[in-house]
Parts: structure tokens; sequence; C-alpha cells
């Protein structure tokens, strides 16, 4: 089945702490035509961010500490107070116990390090986001 939604009609958020990997992801995915709506350094503020949008994201990019017990806690509370928002998460572990317990919490899809913005559109179209 084709998809009747366009790229450019998909709108994304990140969660990230400061990286220059994501911001140039970022600028590609904008230049590609997807709608970024915000960038938030923490989950936290993404939620505050998230309320006072009219229309939700359909998917949020998140690359935070993952091995951090309280960013996990956020994590699923983001998952629980917005449940149609598709997590997917762009890091550098490849630890299976810490993955497991990402896709547990509702995470879509994990992109190791090195990903770029084809690789994102591919976790999108491959999760059926279009």
């Amino acid at each position: 089945m084709e998809s009747t939604k366009r790229p450019d009609r998909i709108r994304l958020a990140f969660i990230t702490d400061k990286s220059p990997i994501i911001d140039i992801i970022s600028n590609d995915l904008t230049t590609s035509g997807l709608n970024i709506l915000f960038h938030s350094e923490n989950v936290e503020d993404g939620l505050s961010q998230l309320a006072s949008l009219q229309e939700l994201p359909e998917v949020c990019i998140i690359d935070l500490d993952f091995y951090n017990g309280n960013i996990l806690n956020q994590l699923r509370k983001l998952k629980t107070e917005l449940p149609t928002i598709r997590l997917i998460v762009h890091t550098d572990i490849d630890d299976n116990e810490m993955v497991n317990t990402l896709f547990g919490i509702g995470i879509e899809s994990c992109l190791l390090l090195g990903s770029d913005a084809n690789d994102v559109i591919n976790a999108i179209e491959r999760n059926k986001f279009l």
C-alpha cells in the first residue's frame, strides 16, 4: 500500500543534548522538506513544548544519555502522556539490554551513531510514519 502522506508533511521534533551530528541531520531533514517543529535539550522541556503545540509531531528523534535512569523515566512519561508520537532513538549504545529497555518503553526505531538524514528518513518510512 502506498503512503498517502508526503515526506514534507511529516512533523518532527528533536529532544537531544547538544550534538553537532544531530544539528547536521536536522538541517539535512529540513532541506529534504520535512517539517521540524522544535529542538529541545531535555525531555521535560520537550513535554512543555509539545503541550504548547496545536498539532503534535508524528515523530520525535531522541538523543540523550540513556544510561541515566531519570532519562528513561522521563521517556516513559513522554510515551505514556503522548502515545501517538513515534519515538526514534539516535545513540552510540549497542548494548542489547539497553536497546531492549528502550524498545520496552515504546521506542520505534534505534539508529546508531553514524546514521544520517537518509537513515532517519528510511526509519520513518520503514515504520510507516508516512
